[in-house]
C-alpha cells in the first residue's frame, strides 16, 4: 500500500466521516418526518440518508482504487429533535451548504497540490453538491409557502422530488456497490 498522504487526502478522509454523519442525520430526519406521518418527506430523507452513504462510499473506493489505504471513521451524533415540519429541511439545507464548502476545498487543495487524480475525482462531487442545494432550497420555500398545509407539501414532493432520478453513468464507483 502506498503511504504517501498529502493535506488533500487528509480532507478527504475525513469528508468520509462527513458524508456518514450526513447519512446518519439523514436518517433522524426521516424517521422524525415518518413519526409524523409524513410518508413523502421520510421516503425523501431516506432516500438522501442513502446518497450520503454512498458517497462515503465513493470516497472509500477512491483511496482503494489509489492503492491507498483508507480508514472507516466514527460519526458525529446526529439532532434527533426539531421544533416543527420547517426545523428538518432547514437543518439539511445548512448541511448541504456546509458540505459545499467541504467539496470546495477538497477541490482547491487537490490543484494546490498538482493532484490531478484528485482534482477530477471531486468535479462530480462539485456537480452534486449543486444540484443537492438547488433541490433543498427549493425544498424549503414550498415548505414555506405551504403554510402549514402538510398535504400540499406531500404533494409537491411526490409529484416533483420524489420521482425516481435516472442513475448517473458519470458518478464515481461505490466501494461495495451503490444501495
Amino acid at each position: 500500500m502506498s503511504t504517501k498522504r498529502t493535506h488533500f487526502h487528509d480532507l478527504l478522509h475525513d469528508q468520509i466521516r462527513q458524508e456518514f454523519s450526513a447519512a446518519q442525520q439523514y436518517i433522524a430526519v426521516a424517521t422524525y418526518y415518518d413519526n409524523e406521518d409524513l410518508p413523502q418527506l421520510a421516503k425523501h430523507f431516506y432516500s438522501q440518508a442513502v446518497e450520503e452513504r454512498n458517497h462515503a462510499m465513493m470516497i472509500m473506493q477512491y483511496f482503494l482504487d489509489r492503492n491507498m489505504v483508507v480508514h472507516t471513521p466514527g460519526i458525529d451524533e446526529p439532532e434527533n429533535g426539531f421544533a416543527d415540519y420547517l426545523a428538518p429541511i432547514k437543518l439539511a439545507l445548512t448541511q448541504e451548504q456546509r458540505v459545499t464548502d467541504q467539496i470546495i476545498e477538497l477541490a482547491k487543495a487537490a490543484r494546490d497540490e498538482g493532484d490531478y487524480l484528485g482534482e477530477q475525482f471531486m468535479q462530480w462531487f462539485l456537480k452534486e453538491q449543486l444540484e443537492e442545494v438547488a433541490t433543498v432550497r427549493t425544498l424549503q420555500t414550498v415548505a414555506q409557502r405551504c403554510d402549514g398545509n402538510l398535504f400540499d407539501l406531500e404533494d409537491f414532493i411526490a409529484r416533483e422530488i420524489g420521482t425516481a432520478a435516472m442513475a448517473d453513468v458519470t458518478a464515481p464507483a461505490v466501494a461495495g456497490g451503490s444501495l
